[in-house]
């Protein structure tokens, strides 16, 4: 059992017969009433994202898990296959594992995180950021760098992501897998 002052990001803990991993919080203590604990949490099973205040020294039940890289092989009807780099076994998550499924391009190493006492797997994390190549997209023309415009691009995971008007096919792109917003070109 923890309290609210262990808190941190990237906590697991066991709240309403689900699992949920600490994604924001805040320590608040008013200048009138007892202090509380606001945080973001979301739920590993669904991928549901909730807001809840815990009361400080409330008892939580944190989790233990563990984080494993495997790289990412293809999917198929199945599931989406990793391989264990270590032990070179292979496991297959289901869809509603696997967020953003539209950046995974094969060969990629991600973690997958799992429930240390029951050796399930919780649910998997890609890089922050990852470089694609533009497949597809509408030429650039010169002086395209004036404004802040976005187009669309294909990358070649068959992803759509909007970059700005200067990006021509070719091109790699650095993008956040999170929000799937473009950050940068990367000069090859």
């Amino acid at each position: 059992m923890a309290t609210t002052s262990d808190i941190r990001k990237g906590m697991c803990i066991d709240f309403n017969n689900d699992i949920f991993t600490i994604i924001e919080f805040q320590h608040v203590k008013p200048g009138k009433g007892a202090a509380f604990v606001r945080t973001k949490i979301k739920s590993l099973t669904s991928g549901k994202v909730l807001d809840n205040t815990f009361s400080a020294g409330h008892k939580v039940d944190e989790v233990r898990v563990e984080r494993r890289k495997f790289q990412y092989l293809y999917s198929d009807d199945m599931g989406y296959h990793f391989m264990n780099n270590e032990t070179y076994e292979q496991v297959a998550l289901d869809d509603k594992l696997v967020e953003n499924a539209g950046f995974l391009k094969e060969g990629m190493e991600i973690d997958i995180i799992y429930h240390a006492d029951r050796e399930v797997p919780l649910t998997m994390e890609m890089p922050q950021y990852i470089v694609l190549e533009v497949t597809y997209t509408e030429p650039g023309v010169k002086g395209d760098t004036a404004t802040n415009t976005l187009k669309p691009a294909t990358v070649e995971t068959g992803a759509e992501v909007r970059v700005p008007l200067f990006i021509n096919q070719g091109d790699k792109v650095k993008i956040e897998t999170e929000t799937g917003a473009y950050m940068e070109r990367v000069k090859q």
